[in-house]
Order: structure tokens, then C-alpha cells, then sequence
């Protein structure tokens, strides 16, 4: 075979858009991650349409209406999941339309404070399409841009700076613009709480030198609010929370249930203490799917913050094992490709992508077992909801863009 027809063969074809970039995810794609995802989404309508059942009783067109509602935001996450595993590239971090367009974008979504209410947040932004209310939380968005904007800025630079923080102010400015508007505007300390985690790690993998300082700083920042936050939750703490004038009498009263939660049994420790009931009940196989005693009482969130109660309770320690293997996949593997790929900024999207799943793993769970505070934050494709479902199978897409990129030999 000649050089020539060795150089055609061995060119990849120019990207085209058609309908083969909604469908068909990109050669050299992680399988396995790619399964993972859809057992999840598939796990999450069933469960979704189980826990339900107990909020309108009878009322079976609420209930086809919901499951029909979370399908369509799996199909959306899917196409989207898809196209940026075509389309997406690490030159696109680099390019005018990140900063411009993408992330201006994302910070002007967050300030959506002309819309009403919901549970103490103005987090959504709501239109109305054929007479249905549709409603999407920018937040979700912005912690992606959290890690793509670490990467942008930080994540191979081999230049020098005379002065060192140079690196650091731009991705520095635009995550803390975005965690200030989410919790000064919009009320929404979860949100803020996953994108500053997500930065912080990401911020992690980049080892130009004259980041060092700055690294060392995050993580005795970090052991120190672990400390700090233990202490929160144990009984000394309690008289601090009830002296911090900066939280809400609602955020202080979640600190002091996460630590007691019969403290106040019959108010604010009350979903707590249900959750808890739910988890003894189901036990090892679970009291049988679409069998909760407890969805079916005055039991707050069950399809969405505390769907985690109802699973367990009806799955048993089981069905939790069933999910907690799913996410495990996702997080193994992309923690195995960014061992492997040299790129800092193949790296920071793949950790980033692994962060984003395992903070709402930690504060989700956490939240329903008592061991940390509730936070609002919804476990990732399981708990109702578009938001959080299409954001991360976005993430995944760029992920799989990455690694496919890895695989045939694109990216090193």
C-alpha cells in the first residue's frame, strides 16, 4: 500500500452534522460508560414512576404525565449526551466562543430573579410550551462550566507569568461570579456548594509550578472544613449553628437535624425520620417494587430529593448496591482514562465529570442517611427532574468526546 493511501486511510473523515450525531455516539467511545448511563436513565424513570404513585393518589394522569415528562428529559440528554460525543473537542476550550458565548451565557441564565419562588429558590427558569409549564435550573449548567473553565485557563500552560496568579484570576472571577449569583440571588447554597467543589477539584490537575502555592492552600482548606464540619454535626456544635446570624432559621434547623434529628421529630426533623424508617424497612430484598408504605404518607420529595428512601425501602440494600455499581462504573472508568491521558485538559473535563457525579452521590445520600445536612441536591438520573438528569449526560458526552479522542490516538 503506498504513503498516500496510508495517509487517506488513516485521516478521519470531516465531522458533518446530520442525524447520525443525535444517534450514533462517536467511534471509540467507552461502552461501558455509554451502558451505565442508559441503566441509569431507564432505573431512574422506573423509580421515578414508583415513588409517584404516593403523591397524588388516584390521580393517574398526574402520574403518566411525570413518567412521560421524565422519558422526554432522558431522550433530550440522550441527543445531547450524543452530539457533543461528535462534536465536542479540546480546541473548543481555547477558542473565542468559550468565554463569550458559552460561559457569558451561563451567567446571564443564572440570573433568572424574575421568576417566582420555588421552596425558598428563584433557581428555574420557566416557559410554557403547548400550555405545559417546562422549567430548567442554569445552575446545572454552570458546573460544567465550572470544570471546562479550569481547563480553559489553567490546564496546559506551559508559559511562565512574572506573576504567578495570572492563571488563576480568570477561571478564579468567572466560578466565583457564578457561585455568588447562585447563592445571593437565587438562594440555592447546594448548587453553589457542588460547582465550588467541582472548581476546587479540577483546579487539582493542572501542574504548572506556579499554581503549587494555590493547591496547597485548597487542600488544608479542605481537611479544615472537614474538621470544622464534623464538629458542626456533633453535639458542641449545636449552639454555634444556632449563633451563625448568616443562615436562614430553615438552613440552621437542617444542621441541627442532620446532628438530632429527634431533636424535632414532627417538623423539621420529621422527612429524616421517615427516610431512616424507610431504609430499616427494606432491608436486603426490599418490601417488593411499587410496595412503600411510606411513599404513601405525608412524606416530602419522595420522587426527588429522598427518592433514595423509596428505592431502598422498596429494593432493599440490594437495589442500592444495583446503583451504587452503575455509578461506580462511570466514575472508574473515567478516573482510568484520565490515569492514562497525558492532557491536563482531558484530564480536568474526565475528574470533573467523576467529581460532579460523586458530590451529588455524597450530599444526596448523606442528606437521606442523616449524615450531613440536606442540601436539596437531587441524586444525579435517578430523583425527577430535566435539570440534573440532561446536565450530566451532557458532561458524559464531553467525556466520551475526550476519550474517544484518546482512542484513536487524537489526544495523548
Amino acid at each position: 500500500m503506498s504513503t498516500k493511501t496510508l495517509t487517506q486511510t488513516n485521516q478521519r473523515p470531516q465531522k458533518r452534522f446530520g442525524i447520525r450525531n443525535l444517534v450514533i455516539m462517536t467511534p471509540g467511545y467507552d461502552f461501558w460508560i455509554h451502558f451505565a448511563i442508559m441503566a441509569l436513565a431507564v432505573f431512574g424513570i422506573v423509580m421515578v414512576g414508583s415513588a409517584s404513585m404516593g403523591l397524588n393518589t388516584g390521580n393517574n394522569r398526574y402520574l403518566l404525565f411525570t413518567v412521560v415528562k421524565q422519558i422526554l428529559y432522558a431522550l433530550v440528554g440522550y441527543v445531547a449526551m450524543v452530539w457533543l460525543s461528535n462534536r465536542f473537542t479540546l480546541k473548543f476550550l481555547k477558542t473565542a466562543y468559550f468565554p463569550s458565548v458559552f460561559i457569558g451565557t451561563t451567567i446571564l441564565l443564572l440570573l433568572c430573579l424574575a421568576f417566582r419562588e420555588v421552596n425558598g429558590a428563584k433557581a428555574w427558569l420557566r416557559v410554557f410550551i403547548a400550555g405545559t409549564e417546562v422549567s430548567f435550573q442554569p445552575s446545572e449548567i454552570a458546573k460544567i462550566v465550572a470544570y471546562l473553565t479550569v481547563g480553559a485557563y489553567c490546564a496546559d500552560v506551559k508559559r511562565e507569568a512574572k506573576n504567578g496568579f495570572a492563571f488563576l484570576w480568570k477561571p478564579l472571577f468567572i466560578i466565583l461570579t457564578m457561585i455568588l449569583i447562585v447563592l445571593i440571588a437565587q438562594k440555592d447554597f447546594g448548587s453553589a456548594l457542588v460547582i465550588f467543589i467541582v472548581a476546587c477539584v479540577s483546579f487539582l490537575v493542572p501542574s504548572h509550578r506556579q499554581l503549587r502555592g494555590f493547591q496547597i492552600f485548597l487542600k488544608i482548606s479542605f481537611w479544615a472544613a472537614v474538621i470544622f464540619a464534623i464538629y458542626l454535626l456533633s453535639p458542641a456544635g449545636e449552639h454555634m449553628i444556632e449563633g451563625f446570624s448568616f443562615l436562614a432559621e430553615y438552613q440552621k434547623n437542617r444542621f441541627l437535624s442532620a446532628s438530632n434529628p429527634f431533636h424535632d421529630q414532627y417538623n423539621t426533623g420529621y422527612q429524616l425520620i421517615n427516610g431512616l424508617v424507610a431504609f430499616a424497612t427494606g432491608h436486603w430484598l426490599g418490601t417488593g417494587f411499587g410496595s412503600s408504605v411510606r411513599k404513601y404518607t405525608n412524606f416530602p420529595a419522595a420522587n426527588t430529593d429522598f427518592i433514595l428512601a423509596v428505592l431502598v425501602e422498596e429494593l432493599g440494600y440490594v437495589g442500592f448496591l444495583l446503583l451504587m455499581l452503575l455509578y461506580g462504573i462511570i466514575i472508574f472508568r473515567t478516573f482510568r482514562y484520565a490515569m492514562k491521558i497525558k492532557s491536563e485538559r482531558a484530564k480536568v473535563v474526565l475528574i470533573g465529570t467523576a467529581t460532579y457525579l460523586i458530590v451529588h452521590m455524597f450530599f444526596n445520600i448523606g442528606g437521606v442517611t442523616g449524615l450531613v445536612p440536606l442540601t436539596g441536591i437531587p441524586l444525579l438520573m435517578i430523583s425527577a427532574g430535566g435539570s440534573s438528569m440532561m446536565s450530566f449526560m451532557a458532561s458524559v458526552g464531553i467525556s466520551q468526546a475526550v476519550i474517544a479522542a484518546y482512542r484513536r490516538g487524537e489526544v495523548q
